[in-house]
C-alpha cells in the first residue's frame, strides 16, 4: 500500500538523536553508502540509494555515530520515482531511540524546501510508522501501484 504525505502539514524537524549526525554524503562516499545498505538492508535498496545519490543534489540522508563514523540509517527521496519518499532503514541496534523519525522527517522537510506539496511512501511496509511520524494516510487501490512487473533477482541455482 502507498501512503500520501502532505508536506504543509509536517511537525517540526527534529534534531538527530544524541550520538548521531544527520548529513548526504559527498561523492567519495557513495559507493561505501550503496554497499552498506546492500549488505544491511537489501541489493534493490541499494539501487534506489544509488538513484537517490545521484540526483543534483542528491536526495538521500545517513545517520552516522561515532569517530570514525558509523552508519546506522538512511532514507531517500525521489529514487523510485519523483515525489516517494523511501527507503528508510536503520540497523537493529539503534532503533527505538528516534532515528527513523529524524530521517524521514529529513527528508520530507527537504522535500518541502524543494517544492514538493505531497510525498508518496510506496508499498510502505510499516504504515503505523508513516502515519505517527508524519500524518501519512493510506492511498485506496495503490497496491501493488508502481511496483507492479518489478524485475526480482531470480532463485538461486540448486
Amino acid at each position: 500500500m502507498d501512503m500520501l504525505i502532505a508536506l504543509s502539514a509536517l511537525p517540526a524537524r527534529p534534531a538527530a538523536p544524541a550520538g548521531f549526525r544527520l548529513r548526504k554524503p559527498i561523492g567519495p562516499e557513495h559507493d561505501l553508502v550503496a554497499a552498506w545498505v546492500a549488505r544491511c538492508f537489501s541489493p534493490a535498496w541499494a539501487s534506489e540509494a544509488r538513484a537517490a545519490l545521484a540526483n543534483r543534489p542528491a536526495s538521500l540522508f545517513v545517520a552516522t555515530c561515532g569517530e570514525p563514523a558509523e552508519l546506522r540509517g538512511f532514507c531517500g527521496y525521489d529514487a523510485t520515482a519523483r515525489g516517494f519518499v523511501g527507503p528508510i532503514g536503520v540497523q537493529g541496534d539503534a532503533r527505538g531511540q528516534g532515528l527513523g523519525a529524524a530521517l524521514l522527517l529529513a527528508c520530507l522537510h527537504d522535500m518541502r524546501a524543494t517544492g514538493y506539496g505531497y510525498a508518496v511512501a510506496g508499498a510502505v511496509g510499516a504504515p503505523g510508522f508513516f502515519r505517527r511520524v508524519a500524518g501519512a494516510i493510506d492511498i485506496p487501490g495503490s497496491t501493488p501501484g508502481l511496483y507492479a512487473g518489478l524485475l526480482r533477482a531470480p532463485p538461486a541455482a540448486p
